[in-house]
């Protein structure tokens, strides 16, 4: 009889292990308001949950949060091991790839129960702690926003953020003994030296500043004022807070750069350092844009002015308008100018074909040198040089393994391995493709796909197929992390190169923007049906994930194609599209979406916002939507009203689960415990919703 009995306990715990409860999260009111755009009435019922700060929209978000959590943890299969892999990629002692100035060598190090990275420095061959969050905050939710090292490597300005909240506090550090000279510097967006040192230039962004959409303001600010501004000089502030201002000193010579305008359009102005003179305009555009590089007294300008795959032009110091400017390397026809590196000898030319980044050597006359080939297939992630050790450093990323970092001395040009981090991570079965697809309208669209050898095309591979498709950002390389969790239990990893990005220059990034920006939802559309026509996957077990940009791609795919995708992961996104532009710092992005207080934006903004598009009678896959409840970039609410308003149609039976980091914003900061259980819910719940053993 107790044998019965424990047979029959058995048999009922693997029935409830394998049926998913009813799905019963807490609702949100509906208080519907009405709102007319451009003759347009839309009826909001969820609009009061825009304020985080009211007692409901709090409650409801805690009370979300914590059922989502309960429901992943109880209805979908524990994946054996996962925890584990995750905790030991994660929680392990992970020394950087070392980064030099002046000679001087320093590294990040988290080693395993730290909760964020520290600094050192290494001096006579010994390794130095000169930063350590922990001794600021101890809770560990306070992470390192940003290193601005002064030119002989004797200083560094070090940003803190709370809570992934990007409103950083600046600290002055002696980089031999770590001590912090003078006292903090709050609210600082940007951070760079003046050329005496003495000063800096400041550009500020506080929490009023983000919620209030106040253009930055950037000062010249002296350090020993510490937090007091009251006597630094305003040095500009541009007139909408979609655009920017920023001034620094270059270093290889005696100017001063000023730029000032917006995503994709900017003025620059140059001015002799340490003088007051009004500075001259030597390159303006409301077309395009253009930064400065100088070296050896030569002055080169990086611009896509009428060169959409982009040129670099050089003049020299004594003569540095633009239009002085000649062609050192021409726009090419089938390859992106990614940038350059300038070198004591070399100038180092970075270029893109077919998504994978290459690089070439010239002189400063514009002769070849010779192509910088790595060691191995890899592709080029970035090129550095320290002028003291005469050293070029080159990263090198692939799916299949960690950054690799090399060196060449730039008179011998032979390549010397410096760095790769060992991760615990078994990546010997992992291989990776690069394929090409047809969009909806012709257009041939790359992607990678990753997954473990002998991989059989029998349409039945659970897949989870990532994007992005916006601001000029190529989903370009890189490796797979905690991903490999995923693959190497059967998983197919697939990165669509959408329009939008820079993957073949501003062309490709202009046919994704604005009025076009449905071509983007299209690709991710046509990624989705390849991998289904060639047998990797089907319908059933397809998932699909983005953040921020991507967030609004799954979001509007979504609920364009809810027959195409088993399950989406859509992260801080961007869902409610007639209203993005009023909340923290979206006016930025007008530029990217357009604006929908105009009729002639409007007409292509509504067609595809998500929020605006959810159809009565439709079943939509299951979601997981995450915010970050400090995001100083897209605004939570986006997430809350998305889940609330599918969670209350009638139709909708597939989960809809909303994840609210607290202690969080875009994705920067967290701590090592709070990657570790975010990203473990993530993947069960991918993994349970494709049904994954």
């Amino acid at each position: 009889m107790y044998k019965f009995y424990l047979l029959l306990i058995v048999v009922i715990a693997i029935i409830n292990n394998n049926t998913m409860a009813k799905f019963d999260p807490p609702r949100a009111a509906k208080k519907p308001v009405v709102n007319v755009f451009h003759n347009f009435v839309f009826i909001d019922e969820y609009q009061y949950l825009e304020d985080k700060n009211n007692p409901e929209t709090l409650d409801w978000s805690k009370k979300s949060h914590d059922y989502t959590k309960y429901f992943i943890r109880n209805n979908y299969p524990k994946i054996d091991g996962l925890k584990e892999e995750i905790t030991n990629y994660l929680d392990r002692d992970i020394r950087s790839a070392p980064f030099f100035r002046n000679g001087r060598e320093f590294f990040w190090l988290k080693k395993k129960g730290w909760q964020q990275n520290k600094l050192y420095t290494v001096i006579k061959g010994k390794e130095i702690l000169i930063f350590d969050p922990m001794q600021f905050d101890s809770t560990g939710l306070s992470a390192p926003s940003g290193l601005v090292l002064n030119r002989d490597a004797s200083r560094a300005a070090i940003g803190l953020q709370y809570k992934g909240n990007e409103i950083n506090t600046y600290r002055i550090i002696d980089t031999k003994t770590g001590k912090v000279i003078g006292e903090p510097i709050e609210n600082v967006y940007s951070f760079a030296w003046t050329y005496d040192e003495n000063y800096a230039y400041i550009t500020l962004r506080s929490k009023e500043i983000i919620e209030k959409q106040i253009p930055l303001p950037t000062y010249l600010h002296k350090l020993s004022d510490g937090n007091n501004f009251a006597n630094s000089k305003l040095l500009g502030t541009p007139k909408d807070a979609k655009d920017f201002f920023s001034v620094y000193d270059d270093e290889e010579s005696d100017l001063t750069i000023f730029s000032e305008g917006d995503f994709y359009t900017n003025t620059l102005k140059i001015r002799k350092q340490g003088t007051n003179d009004e500075p001259k305009v030597v390159f303006s555009s409301n077309k395009f844009r253009a930064s400065i590089g100088i070296k050896n007294g030569y002055l080169f300008y990086y611009t896509n002015e009428n060169a959409p795959n982009f040129k670099l032009l050089k003049t020299t110091i004594d003569k540095p308008d633009y239009k002085d400017a000649i062609e050192f390397y021409p726009e090419q026809k089938d390859i992106v100018l990614e940038g350059y590196t300038l070198t004591d000898k070399f100038v180092i030319i970075q270029y893109k074909k077919d998504v994978i980044s290459y690089a070439k050597i010239y002189d400063y006359q514009g002769n070849f040198i010779q192509d910088l080939t790595p060691p191995e297939f890899s592709d080029i992630a970035g090129i550095s040089y320290d002028k003291h050790s005469k050293y070029i450093y080159v990263s090198l990323v692939s799916f299949a393994q960690p950054t690799k970092l090399y060196r060449l001395n730039e008179d011998k040009l032979e390549w010397e391995f410096v760095y790769q981090d060992k991760v615990p991570i078994d990546t010997k079965e992992i291989e990776f493709e690069q394929v090409f697809y047809n969009s909806k309208d012709g257009t041939r669209i790359p992607m990678f796909i990753v997954h473990k050898k002998g991989i059989k095309l029998d349409g039945n591979n659970p897949t989870l197929l990532y994007g992005y498709g916006g601001f000029n950002v190529s989903m370009s390389p890189n490796f797979i992390g905690t991903t490999a969790a995923f693959i190497n239990r059967g998983g197919v990893y697939a990165i669509a190169n959408l329009r939008g990005g820079d993957e073949y220059g501003e062309n490709w990034h202009r046919s994704g923007m604005l009025d076009k920006k449905q071509n983007v939802f299209d690709d991710f559309i046509a990624a989705a049906e390849y991998l289904i026509k060639q047998k990797y996957t089907n319908p059933k077990k397809l998932a699909i994930k983005g953040g921020s940009n991507g967030g609004l791609l799954t979001g509007a795919v979504t609920m364009q194609r809810p027959d195409l995708f088993k399950a989406v992961v859509c992260a801080v996104p961007l869902l409610d599209m007639l209203r993005y532009h009023k909340f923290l710092i979206a006016r930025y992005w007008i530029p990217e979406y357009g604006d929908p207080d105009k009729p002639e934006d409007f007409e292509y903004i509504w067609k595809y916002s998500p929020y605006h598009n959810i159809k009565m009678g439709y079943n939509y896959p299951a979601m997981l939507i995450k915010a970050g409840e400090n995001d100083a970039r897209v605004d939570p609410m986006h997430a809350k009203k998305m889940a609330a308003a599918l969670q209350n149609l009638s139709s909708q039976t597939n989960p809809i689960l909303l994840f609210v980091d607290f202690d969080s914003g875009h994705g920067s900061g967290q701590s090592t415990s709070q990657m570790v259980e975010n990203i473990e819910l993530e993947w069960q719940f991918v993994m349970g919703e494709l049904e994954m053993k």
